[in-house]
């Protein structure tokens, strides 16, 4: 398939899949700006020495070693394995199993506060879910994160799945996350749209696995073909009322 030819869907599709964060949310990836007190008392209370700031910095750098694997081997990583590395190095030969649950809900509880809902997107699932069959395909280190902000935002009722990298065990760009989701689904790339914000993730994982695919950007700064981007997800219904035009 021609690369320019796959954001330009041939016929209004009957499943359309998304990306979550940064598609269906706004959202801040930091590992830092959004305040991790509470985290941090977890981790007093499990014998931590670490300054505050400590904390955050070694977090932040095993975080990040472990995303630098994961973009090479396309492996995902659990927020388990990320908690247990981080323990070794914290609080060595010290915590339970408790601790570290606790300390994990706890800092996700925290990042979740830079995950901020896009206004008038439930309204516009809510009739494209009248029309279309919904899923998401998303990258995230805990099965539960991503549900549970579905529903938290309304979103819930609109999607008939939730594929997620760590459940899978790959993440996208790799082409069989989408696969796994269309087979899932019963479908076929032809019958399917997917929606997404990042331009080799999405755009091009989705373009792997011979599905059509529009780009979120609203600064239009990629190498995606116009005719592939949106400069919102608001666009989105219009663009499927025009059959993918």
């Amino acid at each position: 398939m021609n690369p320019e030819d796959v954001g330009r869907a041939r016929k209004v599709p009957s499943v359309v899949l998304f990306d979550f964060f940064g598609t269906l949310v706004e959202y801040s990836a930091s590992r830092t700006e959004q305040g991790y007190e509470r985290s941090f008392a977890v981790l007093e209370e499990a014998g931590c020495s670490l300054g505050y700031n400590d904390f955050l910095q070694l977090w932040s750098s095993l975080s990040e070693r472990l995303d630098t694997e994961a973009r090479s081997t396309l492996r995902e990583f659990s927020m388990a394995e990320l908690g247990l590395a981080f323990f070794e190095k914290a609080v060595p030969g010290k915590a339970s199993a408790a601790h570290r649950a606790r300390f994990l809900e706890t800092y996700l509880e925290e990042w979740n506060q830079g995950v901020r809902p896009i206004p008038g997107l439930v309204d516009m699932l809510t009739r494209l879910a009248t029309r279309f069959r919904l899923a998401v395909i998303t990258n995230t280190h805990d099965a539960r994160l991503v549900p549970r902000h579905l529903e938290r935002l309304g979103m819930a009722r609109c999607f008939e799945a939730v594929f997620t990298s760590v459940e899978f065990g790959l993440r996208k760009p790799h082409p069989a996350i989408f696969e796994h989701a269309m087979r899932s689904l019963v479908t076929s790339p032809g019958e399917c749209l997917y929606v997404g914000d990042d331009e080799v993730a999405d755009f091009d994982g989705a373009a792997g696995a011979g599905l059509p695919a529009l780009l979120v950007d609203p600064l239009g700064v990629s190498s995606v073909a116009p005719s592939a981007q949106l400069s919102s997800i608001l666009e989105l219904e219009s663009r499927l009322a025009g059959g993918g035009d």
